[in-house]
């Protein structure tokens, strides 16, 4: 007998969106000074959310300039006090939970499990975290007497727009920063929904400030010369142009970007075990993830078990709307970077690698794309050296040890990789080898706000999370 899941809806009652939104500068939602305004569509059903308005150099200026303002009373305030503040902020994103992992899922596309179990529940930890720091300041290693820098320009990426915006926003207000942060276009509907959580909180006027847009947008907030602190997440490409632009400048500056993090298995790894983590290192998100397990490193050995028990795994992967609680992968963002992925795999195929996808039913609108697998894949695919940054996993192999940290290490970037072993020693040994800001042992996508996280390399510097992620944010 098969067991067949009934559809297990959310309610979009859930949230209320309204049909426009506004910037919110000082303490105010308000037009654009231009009066431009774009579009926010949902990927899984490409219907229209909001219109939203579009910021541009004046509007950037003038976030800044109420930023500036606030810094001199905000930066004032006890630690104690400031800390009063961001514990409200963490009871209000737990109250409202529910209301905004609808509306991450609607607007991003992921799906609700992982917004209701996953991101809601690490944006509210991430501001408890910080909170507790801020009246501690002085022992958080950077001195006995750090300082906040002042307005600090924050740039967030799509994939993770709250808790994004959570890893930024949080230890910035701690260290005593006001903040002029700029959401990713196709997601900027948690921000404006967040710059409500600061207003229920009762956080002053000025000291959160939320400009929405496109690159250029961005681009104006970095170059502002009133900005003393620069965060970004997102690709190398946008991250290289960042660097330039901040060069030569006082500007502090913190970059996390792309990668292409190694899951290794070796040939005394519990399979079943591994297979799950090779299966959440990768689809988690859609694959969405800039430190997702996107090049799996087998042992020869056992690459004929593992490959077996994981394309087993990948027939049980649900895909389709993302409100319903069974779905395992949801939409792609958006329509540009679907084409991506699809032409990425393309090429992976036309180089030789053999292509491999369970059977299933995409939906007819929105933007999807099967969990895929490509095996006989050498280091000098396409598909293994560029970010997919989606549903697409590489599989090479390797003999020894030194082999796995040759090919593992073998890429521009350094964000990430795992190992699969039942020797502590071995663990230790390849965490030791491995260039990569995390590397986890028998897990992946395993988050903390206690915990730092960043790159090396083209996977940019600077650490965001636990007392590390404090130190971009003062003048030590």
């Amino acid at each position: 007998m098969v067991f067949e899941y009934a559809p297990a809806p959310e309610s979009r009652s859930a949230v209320d969106i309204a049909p426009s939104y506004g910037l919110f500068v000082d303490g105010e939602f308000t037009e654009a000074a231009g009066g431009r305004t774009f579009t926010t569509v949902s990927p899984s059903t490409e219907e229209v959310l909001s219109e939203v308005a579009l910021g541009g150099a004046e509007d950037v200026d003038r976030a800044v300039r109420a930023a500036g303002r606030a810094f001199e009373k905000w930066s004032a305030l006890p630690g104690r006090e400031r800390a009063k503040y961001l514990f409200r902020i963490a009871r209000i994103l737990q109250e409202r939970s529910r209301e905004l992992a609808v509306l991450e899922t609607l607007d991003n596309g992921k799906p609700i499990r992982e917004t209701r179990d996953v991101d809601l529940p690490q944006v509210a930890a991430h501001f408890f975290y910080y909170a507790g720091w801020a009246d501690k300041l002085e022992h958080a290693g950077f001195g006995p007497d750090p300082r906040p820098l002042g307005v600090a320009g924050q740039v967030i990426p799509w994939n993770f727009p709250l808790l994004m915006l959570a890893w930024k926003v949080a230890p910035a207000l701690a260290a005593g920063n006001t903040v002029v942060l700029k959401p990713a276009e196709t997601t900027p509907l948690s921000a404006l929904f967040f710059a409500d959580v600061c207003r229920r909180a009762g956080l002053p006027r000025g000291v959160v400030n939320i400009v929405t847009g496109a690159g250029e947008t961005g681009a104006e907030l970095v170059a502002h010369p009133g900005v003393a602190k620069v965060a970004f997440t997102g690709s190398t490409g946008v991250g290289r142009s960042i660097a330039r632009s901040v060069a030569g400048t006082d500007k502090k500056l913190t970059l996390e970007l792309g990668g292409k993090g190694a899951n290794i298995v070796f040939d005394d790894a519990p399979v079943d075990q591994a297979v799950e983590g090779i299966v959440n290192g990768i689809f988690f998100n859609q694959g969405h993830v800039c430190c997702a397990g996107s090049r799996l490193l087998v042992q020869e050995s056992v690459h004929d078990e593992v490959l077996d028990a994981l394309r087993r795994r990948m027939e049980l992967l649900r895909v389709g709307d993302p409100l319903d609680k069974n779905t395992d992968i949801g939409a792609v963002n958006s329509a540009e970077q679907l084409e991506r992925i699809r032409s990425l795999a393309d090429a992976g195929e036309a180089e030789g690698a053999q292509r491999w996808a369970p059977a299933c039913e995409l939906p007819e609108r929105g933007y999807w794309f099967a969990p895929t697998l490509f095996t006989g894949v050498t280091q000098a695919h396409r598909i293994a050296r560029e970010e997919v940054f989606g549903p697409v996993l590489s599989v090479l192999t390797f003999r020894t040890p030194d082999e796995a940290v040759a090919k593992a290490n073998n890429t521009p970037y350094g964000l990430s990789a795992g190992v699969w072993t039942e020797k502590g020693s071995r663990i230790l040994w390849m965490a030791d080898r491995l260039r990569a800001g995390v590397v986890w042992a028998n897990t992946f996508n395993k988050f903390d706000p206690t915990s730092p996280f960043g790159g090396y390399k083209e996977s940019g510097f600077g650490r965001e999370g636990g007392r590390h992620g404090l130190e971009a944010y003062l003048d030590v």
